[in-house]
């Protein structure tokens, strides 16, 4: 592999630099011995995860750039170029759910401690820190009492026809039309006949329920598998839109979260809050991700913080001494009061933090790198568990990206020394 590549190009670079050894020591404890197929290679693995949020691509055409770019299979330890998959692309999803959070947070560490003993991070970098939240959002259609309903209908009436259970009657076509018109009436502003439609939705919905329950309930087994659908189907027919505390808003995610922020162009965002934290002073390297962590349960800002600093200890191996945050952290728990400052605030400021707290925003621009160009801002994996993996493997894929940045600007750097010492050793 190394005489068809060039071993100057910033991914192989960084390849030489990332400590793997660390990485199988880490990541290697979901093996379990015994029969099977024989576990792919740690490497393998760990490099697909890091060059999918590099690049934001997704399994399928991550799996056809590796066949094709001798360079993505240099950084995955390849020795050979390899002309076909040594893996099926549903490997990327078990491993993914086999290793958790809490094992893939030594991808983040590792980005760390690269960035740090190359020059792109110093330690003073890592001592003071701005800490944020932003909202990651869910793969689903914006949710509406309408389309819930009218998915709840065909929900059940699909696993009435999985499990051979007859019914009265289907409402498929009826409830179709009716979830069609309620979105003309209120586009229309015809809210009472929008308000009739959706009435029939719900008695619709309702009937089907009553329905299947009389037919299965003479049948343990199938009530036991009809039980997680019943107790989302019921929730969908009685939640109205002002009701407060936690809805339904899809019923592929029950996981959802309905987040408003304050922002004009979008009130209300559908996924789960995430904590955001880099450095608030200027980098060499560009603005790392110290930490990232989904929170489910829409928190205060403020209660999130005193975790928030613990893993940025964790993941830095360096005691945080000043943590500027927004208003929205006003009351937070953190033991070391003295040690955050809000903005806004007066007191107990000197230049050199006055300084720091207009660097506060620095936090923002991340954010939106991180949710536009690493799969942040859309996350396609499933439940809680695939919330918490994307916020990570999302930092993770924008720290490896500032790394090549890193090592591209540091070549061209010696290349250009290297022409200038030329130019000066030519007689005049």
């Amino acid at each position: 592999m190394e005489s068809i590549i060039d071993l100057r190009h910033p991914l192989p670079v960084l390849a030489n630099k990332i400590d793997w050894s660390f990485l199988d020591k880490q990541l290697g404890g979901v093996y379990k011995p015994g029969a099977g197929h024989p576990p792919l290679p740690i490497r393998l693995m760990a490099g697909l995860l890091i060059l999918k949020h590099m690049h934001s691509l997704s399994d399928e055409v991550l799996c056809d750039r590796w066949v094709e770019n001798p360079y993505f299979q240099y950084f995955c330890g390849e020795q050979v170029f390899q002309h076909e998959l040594r893996f099926d692309r549903s490997s990327l999803t078990r491993w993914r759910q086999r290793l958790g959070e809490e094992r893939l947070a030594a991808l983040l560490q590792e980005s760390l401690r690269v960035a740090h003993s190359n020059g792109a991070l110093e330690t003073k970098d890592l001592q003071r820190v701005v800490v944020d939240t932003t909202v990651q959002s869910k793969a689903i259609a914006h949710p509406t009492d309408a389309r819930l309903t009218h998915k709840a209908i065909e929900k059940l009436v699909g696993f009435a026809t999985e499990n051979g259970i007859k019914l009265r009657q289907s409402y498929l076509r009826v409830a179709k039309i009716a979830a069609i018109m309620v979105g003309r009436y209120l586009h229309a502003k015809q809210h009472k006949r929008a308000n009739g439609k959706l009435k029939f939705l719900r008695v619709r919905l309702s009937r089907l329920i009553r329905d299947i329950e009389r037919k299965i309930e003479s049948n343990s087994e199938l009530r036991t598998k009809f039980a997680p659908l019943l107790s989302l189907v019921v929730k969908v027919r009685h939640q109205d839109h002002r009701q407060r505390g936690q809805k339904v808003y899809a019923l592929h995610a029950p996981e959802v979260e309905c987040i408003g922020k304050g922002k004009a162009r979008t009130p209300y965002e559908f996924g789960c809050k995430v904590s955001i934290a880099t450095p608030v002073t200027s980098p060499k390297g560009g603005q790392f991700v110290l930490h990232s962590q989904a929170l489910h349960g829409n928190p205060f800002d403020g209660h999130t913080l005193e975790g928030a600093v613990s893993d940025i200890e964790k993941n830095t191996g360096v005691e945080v001494t000043r943590i500027h945050a927004d208003k929205g952290y006003r009351g937070h728990n953190y033991k070391k009061k003295l040690s955050v400052w809000i903005s806004g605030q007066v007191k107990r400021t000197t230049p050199a933090i006055k300084r720091e707290m207009k660097r506060r925003a620095a936090v923002e621009p991340v954010i939106g790198h991180v949710k536009a160009e690493h799969r942040m801002g859309r996350n396609y994996l499933r439940g809680i568990k695939g919330d918490r993996i994307n916020a990570l493997l999302a930092a993770v894929g924008y720290n490896f990206h500032l790394l090549v940045r890193w090592f591209r600007w540091l070549l061209c750097a010696l290349i250009r020394w290297l022409i200038t010492e030329a130019n000066s050793e030519k007689p005049a």
